[in-house]
């Protein structure tokens, strides 16, 4: 009778002999020191780990990490995902795209994807730009960007993400960013534990092409006042000392300062759950330096389950066989039969 235990897995064990080939100072490096701290938490052993990316300066992942990986082809990590989970449910699966990657030319991927539900996790790099290829505007980029392709300002109007996800059926929808591992450590682990797609967006500082991109909402002098951290059952309180609170004004969710006249209880409660809730909280894109001055959410803003692509797929096999047996000359030919008689040719 065999002894054997499961060896306990530290950060260093998720480490490849790679050179890192990210510019320095890039956000990518805390992104992946906080999934190599995570990833040995999770109790699963190295080899049913899987990562794997597209194409982009996020999508050389997989070189860093020392589990199964693939460095797939521009847009297609989804696809590739999707099958290789539909065979292999077991399997622990990370899809590593950036905005440009996951939202341009893989974006319909990206959608079907989510609308399936397949357990798997997608984290989407945001650094509002193309870095790979040397700073044109992408898809998330906001309007009036001066970038190499838009020397006058981008006219396009860019995607927002969370309402792209969730808009396609997307059961885990959050966002957190690079620069504050702590909660991006919480929202890698809220992904993993969640049954279904996890789309999980990060706000990755690019600091050759975009830099200062999300200084708002990371600069410690302007974050308090321009962010909100969700927390399933807690207000909505943001402000220098949690001074300023949301509720609702019927439908209209409005900011109030929290004083003698509104407490806490006051406030719009945080339920993941709420669907509706979840797309008003994805609106709020706001910068006061142009469209409104509503905080960015940081958290998880949607979190429910349903049944998972993969599980009911392996269902419908099992029955399948159950009712046809696995003839596959008699699935070809149908039920359906056509008799041509002779008077039928004249």
């Amino acid at each position: 009778m065999s002894n054997t235990t499961t060896p306990v897995l530290t950060s260093k064990d998720f480490v490849t002999d790679q050179e890192v080939r990210w510019c320095p100072g890039c956000g990518d490096y805390s992104i992946l020191a906080q999934v190599q701290k995570v990833f040995p938490t999770l109790g699963i052993p190295r080899e049913n780990f899987v990562i794997i990316s597209g194409i982009g300066c996020s999508s050389r992942f997989p070189y860093y990490m020392n589990t199964f990986g693939m460095h797939s082809i521009h847009g297609r990590a989804t696809t590739i995902a999707s099958g290789l989970k539909a065979v292999n449910p077991d399997l622990s699966i990370w899809i590593v795209t950036g905005d440009g990657d996951g939202l341009s030319i893989g974006g319909n991927h990206t959608i079907h994807l989510l609308r399936r539900n397949f357990d798997v996790n997608v984290l989407l790099f945001n650094n509002e730009i193309y870095g790979l290829t040397k700073g044109q505007y992408s898809p998330t980029s906001p309007r009036k960007s001066t970038t190499k392709s838009s020397p006058y300002g981008s006219v396009d109007t860019p995607f927002n993400p969370l309402s792209l996800a969730l808009g396609a059926g997307a059961t885990f929808v959050a966002r957190s960013m690079d620069r504050d591992p702590k909660h991006l450590q919480y929202a890698l682990l809220s992904s993993h534990q969640h049954k279904g797609a996890s789309f999980l967006e990060i706000y990755q500082n690019c600091n050759i092409f975009n830099d200062g991109a999300f200084e708002l909402f990371t600069d410690k002098s302007t974050k308090p006042d321009n962010t909100v951290f969700l927390e399933e059952g807690k207000p909505l309180v943001f402000g220098e000392g949690n001074s300023k609170g949301i509720k609702f004004d019927g439908l209209k969710p409005v900011i109030v300062n929290i004083d003698e006249n509104t407490s806490v209880n006051d406030l719009w409660i945080h339920d993941p759950k709420d669907y509706t809730k979840a797309t008003i909280l994805a609106s709020f894109t706001g910068d006061p330096r142009n469209e409104g001055n509503f905080p960015r959410p940081f958290g998880v803003l949607y979190d429910v389950e349903r049944p998972c692509y993969e599980d009911i797929l392996q269902e419908q096999v099992v029955t399948a066989k159950a009712n046809k047996g696995a003839d596959l000359d008699n699935l070809l030919r149908g039920k359906e039969i056509w008799e041509i008689r002779e008077e039928d040719l004249n």
